[in-house]
């Protein structure tokens, strides 16, 4: 079932991002960070386990990133990552932003969901809100994409 997360889902929200950010594949999470944007959050359950998660976080008034995009290993492959986009893309379309971004490693599969690569000097706010603390900032390796959504 896709749902918005909620407080209980914290801990297992971390794990996911944490088990891919352990293999350099995404950044690391803490339950204090994901609390702070709690309601960004979605996630997908199964019997009381979450096997996948996401969030919308509005940047400025004209953009939005989708970020922390995790599935859990065993359920890869399976359509649950996309389902979770266009879940956090129809969220942007209904909050009115016109674009949504990305930072992936993954880029194929968000071009098979109309997303484009863009510089990352196109994206201002977020260089100077979110990646001034992150840890490869400036040398950061992340492929950075945009899809336009109204």
């Amino acid at each position: 079932m896709l749902r918005r997360a909620k407080t209980k889902d914290v801990p297992q929200i971390v794990q996911l991002i944490n088990h891919y950010a352990g293999k350099g594949e995404m950044l690391s999470r803490s339950q204090s960070q994901v609390f702070n944007v709690l309601r960004d959050y979605v996630v997908i359950e199964e019997n009381g386990r979450l096997v996948g998660c996401g969030a919308l976080h509005v940047v400025w008034s004209d953009i939005g990133e989708i970020r922390s995009l995790a599935i859990a290993p065993e359920r890869v492959g399976q359509g649950w990552g996309k389902r979770i986009v266009e879940y956090l893309v129809e969220d942007a379309r209904g909050l009115e932003l016109p674009r949504v971004f990305i930072l992936t490693y993954k880029p194929e599969f968000f071009a098979k969901l109309k997303f484009e690569p863009v510089d990352k000097k196109d994206l201002p706010h977020k260089v100077w809100k979110d990646c001034l603390n992150c840890p490869k900032f400036p040398g950061c390796d992340e492929v950075a994409m945009i899809r336009s959504i109204c």
